[in-house]
């Protein structure tokens, strides 16, 4: 399949040399740090008491605690909670705009959830869940703006055709298998392809412009695709629940201590970023840590027998940034492509139409980065500090089993501007170095997990991890991430509060909030227009959704799949999660 065999695409990397041996040279000196750090600097503070009591803590300030702090406050209006932020502000690691991609994933042009299988068929099982998520995304927002929790939606929502465009024959033809089978999906009406230069210019003009005549070019495009700010979004949530009362949203403190009371609740205390002598301590019944790349330590924190199966494999990604008002305006469309021939998935190449703090803009990338540090703001040593004698090992085998993504990213890093330009001309042809900058987006943790019998296992997409007493949640991983957060949440409460879920309040507040909770849209093509017709009004989406007016599945019947090659995947290409 031409997602591992694609000659025509260029993300830029380089032969070079690193090896297995340095690989493991590397490894066995981090090792060395760790273990020179945990004795150093093992253990952790305990309060002898709590300035106050919460029912539920919320451990970073990112778009996952805040949709969770949303739903809660409106399952549980007399609940007390607070949120505690490292930095001086929400929303400034991930889910910032600018160190994200903005993509409202529905997988409408993600190739990498909708793989080729050992048979020559396209499976879609993947993409349908992505987009049922972010159906859920679409109403729980709408509801939001109805209640006046989230004000216009022009600022943290706009209609942005979702496109894929890729070269030569053999990548038509997975293209053209995977139109045929979306087909069977009313999730994916509307959908368009091309293979008529022409057309597609009128798509994506600063695309075509500058393409010798001869070239092979096949496009897809989807009108309900949408550019999401998952940073406006945040700020809003966290306005709204800092004017509740009852809700405390504290800034400016890192969590260095959860411990265990004999009640069963946690001390957790935060210190201040700029005095140190300054602590704020609660004890909470229940406590969910939706901190990011910062996540996987503060779960180790806890000390939860849970936390002993994960480990931690930091990436970033960088982006070429052009704000030319007479570039921008002239491009409105996320088109993905394809991976590098050699390439894992993560080097798949999209150039995005963003809309951030009102002006519009163009990312292309990503380009792969790396740092051992766990956020973007973070320290060099929280990988050392996150590696234990419980993950040290799985940690080392998927760096062992993954070389090829170890060495992917080796060779990124040796990359220049002038040959991340080069990329982005196979996509651009006429792009000018001058109207392109470099921007580093922010920094993900892809979880690595210790699975009995098969050791270390890197794990694709986020993962929910409560505790066996449910006090304690916390969200793992990246890809889909903010965009199908509301979806995310929905699963740690059903989680977390299972016997909560069964009763009738708070299943008919759940209802109010996301209508169709408990349904599946791609079986009930009605229900979905309806759907979409409502949270297209309330969120003021521009381009209208297809008509599903006697819908018929018309792809091929389904079969037997077949075997799906396993990739080195970490989907770095969504870039944002918290």
């Amino acid at each position: 399949m031409s997602q591992a065999n694609n000659k025509n695409t260029a993300m830029g990397t380089k032969g070079g040399r690193f090896s297995r041996r340095q690989f493991i040279g590397a490894a066995v000196g981090a090792v060395a740090v760790w273990g020179g750090y945990s004795v150093l600097f093992g253990g952790q503070f305990r309060a002898d008491k709590a300035d106050r009591n919460v029912d539920v803590l919320l451990i970073g300030g990112g778009i996952m605690s805040a949709t969770l702090g949303v739903y809660l406050a409106e399952l549980e209006p007399s609940w007390k909670f607070e949120v505690f932020e490292r930095l001086d502000k929400v929303a400034e690691e991930s889910s910032n705009g600018w160190n994200n991609a903005g993509t409202g994933h529905s997988a409408l042009c993600e190739l990498n959830y909708t793989p080729m299988d050992d048979k020559g068929k396209v499976q879609i099982a993947k993409a349908v869940e992505i987009n049922e998520n972010f159906q859920i995304s679409r109403q729980f927002w709408s509801h939001q703006v109805r209640k006046g929790v989230l004000g216009n939606p022009r600022e943290f929502i706009n209609s942005t055709p979702h496109m894929n465009l890729v070269f030569g024959a053999e990548n038509r033809e997975f293209i053209r298998k995977r139109v045929e089978a979306l087909k069977a999906s009313p999730l994916f009406a509307g959908m368009e392809m091309s293979t008529d230069p022409a057309k597609i210019k009128e798509w994506i003009p600063i695309m075509m412009e500058g393409r010798k005549a001869d070239e092979v070019v096949t496009a897809t495009r989807s009108p309900l695709g949408t550019d999401v700010n998952l940073g406006a979004i945040t700020r809003q949530f966290y306005k709204h629940l800092n004017e509740r009362a009852g809700v405390k949203v504290t800034t400016g403190h890192e969590v260095r201590s959860i411990t265990r009371n004999a009640d069963g609740s946690w001390r957790v205390s935060a210190f201040d970023i700029k005095d140190k002598s300054r602590i704020q301590t609660v004890d909470a019944r229940h406590i969910f840590i939706g901190a990011g790349g910062a996540a996987l330590p503060l779960l180790q924190l806890s000390g939860i027998p849970e936390a002993k199966q994960y480990g931690g494999f930091p990436v970033g990604g960088e982006f070429l940034v052009t704000e030319n008002p007479e570039i921008a305006s002239r491009h409105l469309a996320k088109v993905y492509g394809l991976a590098d021939t050699g390439s894992p998935p993560m080097s798949v190449p999209h150039l995005d139409t963003r809309v951030l703090d009102g002006k519009t803009v163009l990312l292309f990338g990503p380009f792969a980065t790396w740092s051992s540090k766990y956020l973007k703001n973070g320290s060099y040593f929280d990988m050392v500090k996150a590696t234990t004698p419980s993950n040290v090992i799985p940690q080392l085998q998927v760096g062992m089993h993954e070389f090829a993504l170890v060495k992917y990213l080796a060779q990124q890093l040796e990359l220049s501007k002038e040959e991340k330009m080069a990329a982005l001309r196979r996509y651009m042809p006429e792009a000018k170095d001058q109207d392109w900058r470099l921007w580093q987006a922010g920094q993900r943790v892809q979880i690595i997990k210790n699975v009995p019998g098969q050791g270390g296992v890197l794990k694709l997409g986020t993962e929910v991890v409560v505790s066996e007493d449910r006090s304690v949640s916390a969200l793992l991983g990246a890809s889909p991430g903010g965009s199908t957060s509301p979806a995310i949440m929905l699963s740690l409460l059903e989680k977390v509060f299972p016997d909560r879920m069964k009763t009738a309040a708070w299943q008919s507040k759940i209802r109010e909030i996301v209508p169709t909770y408990g349904k599946k849209l791609n079986e009930n093509p009605q229900l979905l227009a309806a759907e979409w017709a409502a949270t297209a009004e309330a969120l003021q989406l521009a381009i209208a959704a297809p008509d599903l007016a006697g819908f018929t599945p018309t792809g091929a019947p389904a079969e037997q799949p077949g075997v799906v090659k396993k990739v080195p995947d970490i989907a770095l290409q969504s870039q944002g999660s918290t």
